[in-house]
């Protein structure tokens, strides 16, 4: 039995050992992408926590009492499952992997104490056919063994977030067969940070890539607290067709003298600053077409310039999933009533000169 795997050893069929966030992140490392190193928890530690204290029954039996539609009686018994799990003493098998798995990362960064995000990755997450994805918690900056195995328990925990209970519980999905597995992963020091997709969002282009981002970490982009600036680059062309500085007037940033993580006020001269260098733009656009051509699908990514490298090396990939939204649509012409296909070909096209 693995209670943690380095995500080098994880690729697409690892999912139900490790989650889809894990899985992803593993698939991308042995296709080449540049992904912050770290190691999963398995669902396997999970299952033996739960099953080695003696709490899994006792969670099964406050979900059997949840009444549908009724919001109490399901807020009370996430309360009362997040609070047996957070309380509950981890296994020494477990913790012991852990301990050894951050041991070893830290060797890997040679760092004492390396900062890593811890990350839930459920069973269920990050599907094509299924809205699971932020269901679940992620903490940044943790730092020592300690910090990490209490924020791993949390993770744990928020499987049954009121939120993800009543989402399986609609969508018929049994509680006992989504498990959960957490990411420990070196964190990106972060001078910008955002999102992009392989198609435009707001009318499916798929001849696109969008990036949107921000400075500090990309919370501020995903939770939509700020403005981020916008970026339309043309998968043929390479061309930059549109390009929108925003102001961006917080960022997500780490707090040394308080170990936290908070939002902080920008300074004047770079609220209206571009967050990104061309260069990085474009090797972001490389990016994204890459991790698409290699699922097969259009895709959700989210992404990290590390302050700490220079370019190009300082460019990760933190996260990918599957674009849910667009690729779940009926298949039909987009725009002029040209498929995508025939709109790849007419940017390509417009490059090509035919002498006379």
């Amino acid at each position: 039995m693995d209670y943690i795997l380095n995500f080098e050893l994880l690729d697409k069929n690892s999912l139900p050992t490790v989650g889809g966030k894990n899985a992803s992140l593993g698939e991308m490392i042995k296709s080449g992408v540049r992904v912050p190193p770290g190691f999963a928890v398995t669902t396997d530690s999970f299952l033996s926590f739960i099953t080695e204290t003696g709490i899994r029954d006792k969670i099964m039996d406050i979900l059997l009492k949840v009444r549908t539609g009724d919001v109490s009686s399901l807020d009370e018994a996430s309360e009362e499952i997040q609070n047996i799990i957070i309380k509950t003493n981890m296994n020494d098998e477990v913790k012991a992997a852990i301990r050894k798995g951050y041991s070893e990362l830290c060797g890997k960064c040679d760092l004492e104490n390396v900062p890593v995000a811890v990350r839930s990755s459920a069973t269920a997450e990050d599907l094509p056919n299924a809205s699971f994805a932020g269901q679940q918690d992620t903490y940044l900056w943790v730092v020592g063994e300690d910090h990490i195995i209490d924020s791993v328990r949390r993770c744990w925990a928020s499987l049954y977030t009121p939120r993800a209970i009543d989402y399986r519980n609609k969508n018929n999905f049994p509680h006992e067969k989504v498990l959960i597995s957490v990411g420990v992963q070196k964190m990106v020091n972060s001078r910008a940070a955002g999102v992009m997709f392989t198609l435009n969002p707001t009318n499916g282009d798929p001849s696109k890539v969008v990036i949107e981002g921000s400075w500090g970490l990309g919370e501020t982009v995903v939770s939509g607290s700020v403005n981020p600036d916008k970026f339309v680059v043309d998968k043929v062309t390479q061309e930059i067709n549109e390009k929108t500085v925003s102001m961006k007037h917080i960022m997500c940033v780490h707090d040394v003298e308080c170990g936290e993580v908070k939002d902080v006020d920008v300074e004047m001269d770079m609220q209206n600053t571009c967050c990104l260098r061309e260069a990085e733009i474009r090797k972001l656009m490389e990016i994204a077409k890459g991790i698409e051509k290699h699922y097969g699908r259009p895709m959700d990514i989210e992404w990290a310039i590390d302050g700490d490298f220079s370019f190009p090396e300082n460019v990760f990939i933190v996260q990918a999933r599957p674009e849910t939204v667009w690729s779940q649509r009926k298949k039909a012409p987009l725009i002029g009533k040209k498929s995508g296909y025939q709109l790849l070909m007419d940017q390509a096209m417009k490059r090509i000169k035919i002498p006379g």
